[in-house]
């Protein structure tokens, strides 16, 4: 049975701890990116992707997920280990040598639920139209999701597999876009402007639509489950995901200053206070 609302608020509430003790721990990590896509990554692994059993790198006659923007891993960790992936104390290993949780996501330690490496921006979308196309040629009508960040679609290959997706029919994959308008050295538009994403996205043949509200999970459950309606018609889907970066800590939000800050022991206390403790810590 799926989690209820109330259940939702309160695993991203932990998994949000979780992604602040993490790089704490360790004085290194991304805790910006990871604290704003928290509610879409819960809703996603919680609610609304098809999983089946256990884990395997084919991912036959289920949902699969491609996180592009790898440096967000502090939350994709945490969400695999509260979705039952691996055991949860196993989060303390964060970015530890010879852990299987590294900074950027890799496949050679085996680290369930990651399918692809992804320390380089911009090569998600090209792996997830691979996946999709495998999935037509083996009639499984299952869907790939991925996540990318705006600030990734400043890298040229993305555009080359978005225009070779709706060329190709790709009308199996929903790719979300975390719209935060921050990367590392700033805004976006301080760092490169890319204009209207919508635009890019529509010009290009994808069918897309918005999230106003991308840290309400109400409002991505909805947003998403239109977007899965609009699969199987022909057409890639895109989602822009509007968030908040460092969403849920008041002294991360509305700066691009903590995109790859870890806090110091005042700071993840203050931050730990504003999340109370809900499944109980690793």
């Amino acid at each position: 049975m799926k989690p209820n609302t109330q259940q939702l608020h309160d695993l991203t509430t932990q998994v949000r701890r979780d992604i602040l003790r993490m790089v704490h721990a360790v004085n290194s990590g991304h805790p910006g990116g990871s604290l704003g896509c928290t509610e879409f990554l819960v809703c996603l692994y919680q609610n609304l992707m098809e999983r089946k059993e256990g884990f395997d790198m084919d991912g036959m006659n289920e949902d699969v997920f491609f996180l592009s923007n790898g440096h967000i891993s502090p939350v994709f960790y945490s969400v695999l280990a509260r979705s039952g992936y691996f055991p949860v104390k196993e989060l303390a290993t964060f970015r530890l040598l010879n852990s299987r949780l590294q900074g950027h996501p890799t496949t050679h330690e085996g680290l369930p639920g990651v399918r692809i490496a992804s320390g380089s921006l911009g090569q998600g979308m090209s792996v997830a139209l691979g996946a999709a196309q495998a999935k037509k040629l083996n009639n499984d009508s299952n869907l790939v999701y991925t996540l990318h960040g705006d600030g990734e679609l400043q890298e040229g290959q993305n555009w080359e597999a978005i225009m070779y997706a709706s060329a190709k029919k790709v009308d199996n994959i929903i790719a979300t876009i975390d719209l935060n308008g921050k990367q590392i050295d700033g805004t976006t538009d301080e760092v490169l402007p890319m204009g209207s994403i919508r635009a890019k996205f529509e010009a290009f043949g994808w069918d897309v639509l918005d999230i106003k509200e991308g840290n309400n999970i109400d409002a991505i459950l909805a947003g998403m489950t239109e977007a899965k309606s609009k699969t199987g018609k022909g057409k890639p889907v895109c989602v822009l995901l509007h968030t908040e970066m460092g969403n849920g800590v008041d002294f991360m939000m509305y700066t691009h200053a903590w995109h790859g800050k870890a806090p110091n022991d005042e700071q993840l206390a203050n931050a730990l206070g504003q999340n109370a403790e809900t499944l109980g810590d690793y």
